[in-house]
């Protein structure tokens, strides 16, 4: 949900073979990766009763009719609207003060921060959450919009929405006990994707969804051509969006790089309004939307985890990082010596880079990605050299996201994390945060 009429909801269960419907207020364990797969971010709400999330991995959208979406609510900081249960829950609540159903609602949206979770080219993500839907029914929960979703990471970049993609994995309105699942990108109004609609699978039931936990998720597959995007609901298959179905630049623009996740519990709104309407003097206060975990699953691409060898598989495109920003050839200088950095992605051939399995160097313009002065100790600075076969050039692209410097031992780097334009890379103990999590084409 976020800027105009969206509808998108799915579910997902860890391995597509399906996973038992969660019930009753039991906290679930992070389900173990599917066969093929590693889990590479995670989020259980093991918080303390009536904390907020941590601030580590989310932050708040806070502010009223700032989401273009039509929604009345104000969304807050407040542990009366977004709070941890202390059983292993988040909970996302509604409430309303005052006698006009159309005013006086406040609630909760977060977004996490890292905007890392995508899948490169050959390769496989999936993305899912355990969520009781609020525990409201057509008469008393006209207005409520739930939902579990994704925006391209390059929104955060200024790349305009719809162009940057939205993945929205649940969505219900109005206590309907339902989903429905979407793809928006492209222009709007309009254009390829018919927005403000989006392309998505129309409403699909989801009985029993506002008493008890069910998974939702998303996968995007980058491996099968043409690729495409699965939605899920308690691992059952319900929808699925080929790429053809748009031109091929559209479908690059809005899914072929890392995006963020996002909850919020919105009150009424273009959506809602679609289906009836709301908020009424029916419409109950106090209704939550409860998350018992999400979890981030990526497959590598087939021969592509481990470096070099494999026969010499060639991928070429862009390389993101922290901010949704790419890893790029200062000032497009072909000269020995010049930084690598990270810097806004613009598309030129500074940052189109081409990592080769065979003999593991990742190259732009004509030269190789280097280990300055062959260096091996934490800070030392990367950048661009004439190609050479030493060891400073050898490069392992892992499934985790990570790439590593054999020689050195140690990880492609952005130093304290620093997302500013100009930022120079750096070879550093492999931790896996967020400023060695890469995406490569």
């Amino acid at each position: 949900m976020h800027a105009q009429l969206r509808v998108l909801a799915l579910a997902l269960v860890v391995g597509l073979a399906g996973t038992a419907l969660l019930s009753g207020s039991a906290s679930a364990a992070i389900p173990a990766p599917p066969a093929g797969f590693t889990l590479t971010w995670s989020d259980d709400f093991s918080g303390a009763a009536g904390t907020g999330v941590s601030t580590g991995n989310w932050l708040y959208d806070t502010g009223t009719g700032i989401f273009g979406t039509g929604e009345i609510e104000t969304m807050t900081n407040s542990t009366a609207n977004v709070f941890q249960d202390g059983a292993g829950h988040l909970v996302i609540r509604a409430l309303h003060s005052g006698s006009n159903p159309s005013t006086g609602w406040t609630s909760g949206r977060i977004e996490t921060q890292l905007a890392t979770f995508g899948a490169p080219a050959g390769g496989v993500v999936l993305m899912q959450s355990s969520i009781q839907q609020p525990n409201v029914n057509t008469s008393n929960g006209l207005g409520y919009w739930p939902a579990f979703w994704m925006l391209g990471a390059p929104l955060r970049s200024g790349v305009t929405w719809p162009t940057s993609g939205e993945i929205d994995i649940l969505e219900d309105i109005n206590g309907r006990s339902s989903v429905f699942g979407t793809l928006h990108c492209g222009v709007s109004p309009g254009g390829p994707c018919n927005e403000n609609t989006g392309l998505g699978s129309g409403e699909h039931a989801c009985p029993g969804c506002q008493t008890g936990y069910h998974t939702y998720g998303v996968e995007i597959d980058r491996s099968v051509s043409p690729e495409q995007i699965r939605w899920y609901l308690d691992g059952s298959n319900y929808f699925t969006l080929n790429a053809n179905a748009v031109d091929p630049t559209t479908w690059a623009n809005a899914v072929d790089h890392p995006f963020f996740i996002i909850y919020d519990l919105a009150m009424g709104g273009g959506f809602p309004a679609a289906f009836g309407g709301g908020p009424t003097a029916a419409t109950v206060s106090g209704g939550q939307m409860n998350i018992d975990y999400v979890a981030v699953y990526n497959k590598a691409p087939a021969g592509g985890g481990g470096g070099g060898g494999g026969g010499g598989t060639a991928r070429t495109g862009q390389i993101t990082g922290n901010g949704g920003k790419c890893v790029d050839v200062a000032g497009s200088n072909t000269a020995d010596g010049t930084h690598v950095q990270l810097y806004t992605c613009n598309g030129t051939n500074a940052q189109k880079w081409t990592w080769n399995s065979g003999d593991s160097t990742i190259r732009a313009l004509g030269k190789c990605m280097d280990v300055s002065g062959g260096g091996s100790a934490n800070g030392t600075r990367v950048q661009l050299w004439t190609c050479n076969g030493t060891g400073a050039q050898a490069w392992q692209v892992r499934s985790d996201g990570s790439i590593l410097n054999p020689q050195s031992g140690r990880c492609l780097d952005d130093p304290a994390q620093n997302t500013a334009n100009g930022t120079q890379l750096q070879i550093y103990d492999c931790n896996g945060t967020v400023a060695q999590v890469w995406h490569m084409p």
